[in-house]
């Protein structure tokens, strides 16, 4: 890594020192202050991301008049020129990023933060908000940003599993549940990364099952998914998290049935990535089982929230987490680009779903 370097500047909250990348301590001290910080917020996350793809450390500390500090997670491209980098907090599926501060920011902050990035000479530069900084953030962000709309399915845990489980957790989940418990399903968590291969390989099993469904031609899927999600960013972030990243495999007679990746960091569990072997695991619904259990060791950990992440409004896997109790809060992406590359990006990928008639799920 690059020794960090220091910038003074005058901001709408006053004179601030900026040090890029941000240094270690102070983002992991900042990240154990703010209750509300995701596990996608991170040093570790960044770290095996970064490990496991072409990006580098971009991120930002902020020191302000008055000792108020916060921490802008950002990564950019390694050996891209700067003009056609694009600096983001994140890139498209690697979760919420943006500010890591203890206390609410004041608008002058989130203002300042905004325009430091807007003077970054990239080509895109990009901050996915949490749904927990919409009040201030979202209002402060300059005309040259403009809002892309996403959203993230959380599980309120407030009031411990046996709350969640009789109020939130529909009947149907909670039968499917009990059936799968009577069934001869075999469940473990591995939080060493020791089941890393185990879950590739019925992940890739998945995405036979995610082509067939979604009328997607199965290279291109597979192309298109091992490209986002390659077994060498799992076993990064495993190694990174530790005890942070547990593996949740169900087996039916010795064989893997269905696994979830689950992260926490504090207060914030996250469902990472899903996967299954439907003809063994559907019959006893051994996923709904293993969302139960990850969803109580959330709660035994002390969790206030368990983020199953974006979907489809109105979609099956929408509908499907919506069963457990997931509530659909909007986390907008801001971004600021010099040329239109995302409308051009998103243009192309409905031109390609038109002409492969793509469903989503």
């Amino acid at each position: 890594m690059n020794a960090p370097a220091v910038l003074l500047v005058d901001t709408p909250a006053g004179l601030a020192h900026i040090t890029t990348p941000a240094p270690r301590d102070v983002w992991w001290d900042l990240a154990g202050q703010d209750a509300h910080t995701h596990v996608t917020q991170t040093p570790a996350w960044l770290d095996g991301l970064c490990d496991s793809g072409p990006y580098r450390d971009t991120s930002r500390l902020y020191e302000f008049e008055g000792g108020r500090r916060l921490v802008l997670p950002l990564v950019g491209r390694r050996h891209l020129p700067q003009r056609l980098d694009a600096e983001e907090s994140w890139p498209v599926d690697w979760g919420i990023g943006g500010p890591v501060c203890p206390g609410e920011a004041s608008p002058a902050e989130a203002r300042a933060v905004f325009d430091d990035l807007a003077r970054l000479r990239a080509l895109r530069v990009g901050v996915r908000l949490r749904p927990a900084d919409q009040a201030v953030w979202a209002k402060a962000a300059p005309a040259g940003f403009r809002p892309e709309p996403h959203m993230t399915q959380i599980v309120n845990l407030d009031g411990g599993f046996g709350t969640v489980w009789e109020s939130r957790f529909r009947p149907h989940v909670r039968r499917q549940v009990r059936r799968a418990e009577r069934s001869d399903v075999e469940v473990e968590v591995d939080r060493s990364g020791r089941l890393v291969p185990v879950f590739y390989e019925l992940y890739q099993k998945s995405i036979l099952r995610w082509a067939e469904q979604q009328h997607e031609p199965l290279a291109l899927a597979r192309w298109r998914r091992t490209r986002a999600f390659p077994v060498r960013r799992l076993a990064a972030v495993a190694s990174r998290l530790g005890e942070g990243c547990a593996i949740w495999m169900a087996w039916r007679a010795g064989e893997p049935a269905g696994a979830l990746v689950v992260l926490r960091h504090g207060g914030h569990a996250k469902l990472w990535r899903a996967a299954m072997d439907r003809e063994l695991a559907h019959p006893v619904r051994a996923v709904p089982l293993l969302y139960r259990l990850a969803i109580e060791d959330a709660c035994a950990a002390g969790c206030r929230a368990f983020d199953m992440g974006e979907s489809t409004p109105g979609s099956s896997l929408a509908q499907f987490k919506e069963g457990f109790g997931a509530e659909g809060l909007p986390s907008p992406r801001y971004l600021r680009e010099r040329l239109p590359v995302s409308a051009a990006e998103r243009r192309l990928r409905t031109a390609v779903k038109r002409v492969i008639r793509f469903r989503d799920a």
